[in-house]
């Protein structure tokens, strides 16, 4: 019987294909990437700019009233090489391709789609809207407000939105709506495997990957004030205070409501601001998300902030939470960018599956009969439009 050797290109698909299985994050956002790439091949730290909606206001009365088109854009940094690097044998090259996936490629695409998975979690940090259900179990409400949040901010109500529940909350979720009367096919998932499906417009994953976040030590009353009136921009100057404040602190200011999107009405509900650095504490400017506009299209408060308004932050002093996050695939973007392909090996293949490329180089090791083989993704990520994704904290 004639040998069944395995060729460059079935092993980048193989790998590629492994790959995208394991990524449930990543695998629901937006991945499209700028063909210029594909064309020239990418260096790290190239840049991707990601365009956003334009913004208007409206003119009433029969005077005309021109404003300015201000497009905008978010870079994306192809900032991240990771890959992993193997040995194959004469041997492992003449195995079916279902045998050399499970001995070799399986455990090594674990490895890589776990760390790539746990980069791109961090831009959880950069999302301000949030469900707080603190101290409680994980709850089917929460999932609905989650729902409120995304369609006040405009989220597209198509087949794009994902939730992705921490281990704990998947237990929490499963067990409370064990007993409705559903889909006949979904309640058997959640019964079998445990697992939520689609429902309220979600397709709903669980991931242990998703991380565990700590808040600074101030309190949820932080003692914190705004020192100075007409602030705006995306820095708060505020009075001294002792204790600190976490990337990924979500507060409140008295007094400033989130204003519609497109028609500007102030709503009842006061606008989540995420701390975007660290703050050690004292007077000073916290950095915050999104800006604090007052006027124009990119409007999202009914006001400056007032002189002394007080500060709140949602969560308790130094505290840790698994949340889990509702999200549209918009409000992210992932980038791979194709690297370049070497000459005098024994082969190099490039392969790309929605929006994932993948390189594989192998060559050859007289000395041992061995090919040392590496694979390699470059990828950049980035929280494009954060309105469209809310965290769910709970427990």
């Amino acid at each position: 019987m004639p040998n069944n050797i395995l060729t460059p290109t079935m092993v980048t698909r193989e790998a590629l294909r492994v790959l995208h299985q394991k990524l449930n994050f990543v695998g629901n956002i937006n991945r499209s990437y700028d063909d210029q790439y594909a064309k020239k091949g990418a260096k790290i730290g190239d840049t991707l700019n990601a365009r956003l909606p334009n913004q208007y206001v409206i003119r009433r009365g029969a005077n005309l009233n021109p404003q300015d088109t201000q497009e905008t854009s978010v870079p994306i940094q192809m900032s991240n090489q990771t890959g992993v690097d193997l040995n194959f044998t004469s041997f492992d090259l003449t195995l079916r391709l279902d045998d050399f996936s499970e001995r070799i490629l399986e455990p090594a695409m674990a490895v890589l789609a776990a760390n790539i998975e746990a980069d791109a979690f961090t831009m959880m940090l950069d999302v301000y809207n949030a469900v707080n259900n603190i101290g409680s179990p994980a709850a089917f409400l929460s999932v609905l407000q989650a729902r409120k949040i995304l369609n006040d901010n405009l989220t597209p109500t198509d087949n794009n939105r994902s939730c992705i529940l921490s281990t704990q909350d998947n237990v929490d979720l499963v067990n409370a709506l064990k007993g409705l009367f559903q889909d006949s096919t979904t309640i058997a998932k959640q019964y079998r495997e445990g697992l939520m499906g689609r429902t309220s417009g979600f397709d709903f994953y669980e991931n242990t990957i998703v991380p565990a976040q700590q808040t600074g030590t101030a309190a949820a009353a932080t003692g914190y004030t705004v020192n100075g009136a007409n602030q705006t921009g995306n820095s708060l100057v505020v009075q001294a205070g002792a204790t600190t404040f976490a990337k990924g602190d979500i507060i409140q200011i008295a007094g400033v409501y989130r204003v519609h999107p497109e028609t500007k009405a102030v709503t009842s509900q006061l606008q989540n601001f995420v701390v975007t650095a660290p703050y050690a504490g004292g007077a000073g400017a916290v950095s915050i998300s999104p800006s604090i506009v007052i006027s124009g299209g990119p409007q999202n408060v009914n006001g400056a902030p007032a002189s002394g308004a007080a500060i709140t932050k949602i969560g308790g002093p130094s505290g840790v939470y698994n949340p889990s996050l509702a999200f549209h695939k918009d409000a992210f973007a992932f980038v791979t960018a194709d690297l370049v392909m070497p000459d005098g090996v024994d082969f190099c293949d490039r392969r790309t599956i929605d929006g994932i490329s993948m390189r594989i180089v192998r060559q050859y090791n007289i000395n041992n009969d061995q090919f040392p083989c590496r694979i390699d993704v470059a990828y950049g990520f980035k929280t494009v439009r954060p309105q469209l994704a809310c965290r769910i904290l709970s427990n």
